[in-house]
């Protein structure tokens, strides 16, 4: 199954299956680990660290904003953790995650990605896939997550994850490890900062006691994206996406309005920005000043220009 049990950023130390497996078979083969230099073995681990993710973005506003209370009720009581918070516009859940070393195979990865739909429509028959997050939970005391309730919908999403890992797998693109396929919304996580690891070595509980069978809302399923960990990410704080997927077209359509509408906000947002800028008494004061001096040096020129063509002169 994916390896979606631990969170994006601290999965980078972690093998991908096709490391696993060869030294699984380099066991089997010798009948015993052959050592390997501490060069090498590091060299492997980077090599084969995820830069990529398939995520489940959760775009419904109930959600950011439950998780954006949580946040700002565990900073009031713990005010350093304010750097672990993950931003809201970033929010998803992991189905897989994958190493994609070149720009050939992040096209196999997005040609993997869009064979995908045909299988996971063909899986829903049309159902609606609507998943409920409700609780908190950690890692380790080091990530904290609002859950996935437990229900029919969590079961298919879980088919889902294993039907990708197998469509990837085909087209040569190892995603995810035999682990327990554990879905999940992360909201805080120590990784963030490595000033704040140096302060904090594990997260209390208590800090969000009053959350811990918390209702956050419904997001329904509609699309899944190719987002690297590594990228610049976009303004609205998600990940950079390589590729998208919508399942069934109505959703395509509301994710292109989706997009002009943020847009369109983004652009309202920086001309009342403008328009405060230009009201404050300085800048008044500068723009009347330069016209003022444009004016004049304007008259200067056009009674230059007229005494220069008179017949007196």
């Amino acid at each position: 199954m994916p390896f979606a049990e631990t969170d994006i950023e601290d999965e980078f130390a972690m093998h991908t299956t096709s490391e696993i497996n060869r030294e699984k078979k380099r066991k089997r083969t010798t009948g015993k680990e052959i050592p390997e230099s501490s060069e090498r073995k590091k060299k492997k681990k980077k090599q084969y660290q995820p830069n990529y993710f398939i995520s489940l973005p959760i775009t419904n506003p109930e959600i950011a904003g439950n998780i954006r209370a949580v946040q700002d009720a565990i900073i009031q009581k713990d005010d350093r953790l304010s750097k672990a918070m993950v931003h809201c516009g970033s929010l998803h859940v992991t189905m897989l995650v994958m190493h994609l070393s070149s720009k050939e195979e992040i096209s196999i990865a997005v040609g993997a990605l869009s064979d995908s739909k045909d299988f996971v429509e063909d899986l829903l028959k049309g159902k609606t896939v609507d998943l409920s997050f409700q609780g908190i939970d950690h890692f380790k005391n080091e990530v904290g997550f609002v859950q996935l309730a437990e229900n029919d919908h969590t079961a298919i999403l879980s088919e889902i994850a294993e039907t990708m890992r197998k469509i990837f797998h085909e087209k040569g693109i190892l995603a995810g490890e035999e682990r327990a396929f554990k879905p999940h919304l992360t909201f805080m996580k120590l990784s963030k900062s490595t000033q704040l690891r140096k302060q904090v070595k594990k997260i209390d509980s208590s800090l969000y006691e009053d959350y811990k069978s918390h209702y956050f809302g419904n997001e329904i399923l509609h699309r899944f994206d190719l987002c690297s960990m590594l990228k610049k990410k976009q303004p609205s704080g998600y990940y950079y996406c390589e590729s998208s997927v919508f399942l069934g077209k109505s959703h395509e359509a509301d994710f292109v309005k989706e997009a002009l509408h943020r847009e369109t906000q983004a652009l309202l947002s920086r001309l009342s920005q403008i328009k405060e800028l230009l009201s404050t008494p300085d800048v008044r004061m500068k723009i009347r000043k330069e016209l003022f001096e444009d004016g004049h040096n304007l008259n200067n020129k056009w009674r230059s220009y007229i005494n220069s063509g008179s017949p007196n002169e």
